[in-house]
């Protein structure tokens, strides 16, 4: 059997992100002094401090060029984990959207002090792993983290839509997903007959506006409200695959194991 990876890593460089044992993690980064340039997909960003970054596919994070000055902390956080810490909100989709675009947020004086704060918070707790409650300490802490990420990028950019050439398209997609397409329909050609073009075309739109695949989105809007409604112990295991349409509770239990990470009765525990 081997060793399960860290749900959480943190670090003081940027070197090293999206490659080895942190490949698929997602970056979360604050700069405290000092700047870097480096180029992410196929872009290239400036890094200051009292900047944050969000990098959701740390791979593409590329020609990391720090000052001699630079001090940065980072956070690498398991797709799995961050799933599972993710507020039943939909804003974090347009905001990922939108950091795919560009990673970096410049923050506010009273937006550093918060950010510093998460920061500080979550590098605390991950340093008492006696505690009992471990694993829940560390999902509220970085449950408040992107809520925080959220408030910033809100202030920031407010709640306007995509201006990508395929905006169209996925600003459709996504309102297919809000309002609750995912619960009956999870294959990418229900979406694409809905929007009238091929499923092959949809996947292309998403993959170039956001990153992440139609199949990424449809399971991240379904994950996001089985994680609430698995905390929910008045509903069965039962009720909620019902509601979610699977064809048996093995089918839905496979499903909340690749999607969560663990299978429907752990949440229970």
């Amino acid at each position: 059997m081997g060793i399960e990876r860290p749900q959480i890593v943190l670090a003081s460089t940027l070197e090293g992100a999206g490659k080895g044992d942190l490949a698929e993690y997602l970056l979360h980064a604050y700069c405290h002094e000092g700047c870097c340039t480096f180029t992410y997909n196929h872009k290239v960003f400036t890094f200051r401090a009292g900047d944050c970054m969000i990098v959701r596919r740390s791979d593409l994070l590329e020609h990391v060029h720090p000052t001699e000055d630079f001090r940065v902390e980072v956070i690498h956080v398991t797709p799995e984990f961050i799933a599972i810490s993710t507020p039943q909100s939909n804003y974090g989709t347009k905001g990922s959207i939108s950091l795919f675009e560009n990673p970096v947020m410049h923050l506010t004086p009273d937006q550093q002090k918060v950010c510093a704060l998460d920061f500080d918070y979550i590098r605390r707790r991950l340093n008492l792993p006696k505690h009992n409650f471990h694993r829940e300490a560390m999902r509220n802490a970085i449950e408040c983290m992107i809520i925080d990420f959220f408030d910033f990028h809100a202030e920031m950019y407010g709640h306007e839509k995509i201006t990508d050439p395929y905006a169209h398209v996925m600003e459709g997609f996504l309102a297919l997903l809000e309002r609750g397409d995912y619960r009956k329909n999870r294959e990418v050609a229900y979406y694409a007959d809905k929007l009238c073009v091929t499923p092959k075309y949809l996947s292309e739109v998403c993959k170039k506006v956001s990153g992440n695949s139609a199949n990424f989105w449809i399971n991240r809007y379904a994950s996001l409200e089985l994680l609430h409604l698995l905390k929910d112990r008045s509903l069965t295991l039962t009720d909620i695959a019902d509601m979610f349409d699977f064809s048996s509770l093995s089918h839905f239990s496979r499903y909340v194991q690749n999607n969560l990470g663990q299978n429907p009765s752990a949440f229970r525990s």
